[in-house]
């Protein structure tokens, strides 16, 4: 968390600043505080704190949640639903890994 006397204007278009308290953050997903707590508690996300010690999420985190979010709405326990979202993560980052492997290669990479 930054500084009390930090400006954060340049924090505005960072989407991993701590912006959201869990009163707003559960407003904008729409659901309870509850909700991010168990999220939390799965690992799925990982609130910063204040130095009062209150919950602070970014907008990543926020976009996480909301996918969790749309899972358990679908009836999928939210241990469940928190495992997928971060299966999906990671399935994103292998296959990013693999476009740009297959970049640096020239295509040359193609029948590995």
């Amino acid at each position: 968390m930054p500084a009390e006397n930090t400006p954060v204007a340049g924090n505005l278009d960072n989407d991993d600043y701590p912006a959201y308290t869990m009163g707003r953050a559960a407003d904008v997903l729409g659901t309870t505080p509850a909700f991010l707590r168990a999220v939390g508690e799965a690992e799925l996300i990982t609130p910063l704190r204040s130095v009062g010690g209150h919950r602070r999420y970014s907008r990543r985190q926020l976009r996480i949640a909301a996918r969790a979010r749309e899972l358990v709405d679908q009836g999928t326990p939210i241990e469940a639903a928190c495992r997928i979202v971060w299966l999906e993560d990671q399935l994103d980052a292998a296959l990013s890994l693999n476009r740009d492997m297959r970049r640096r290669l020239g295509g040359r990479g193609a029948d590995i």
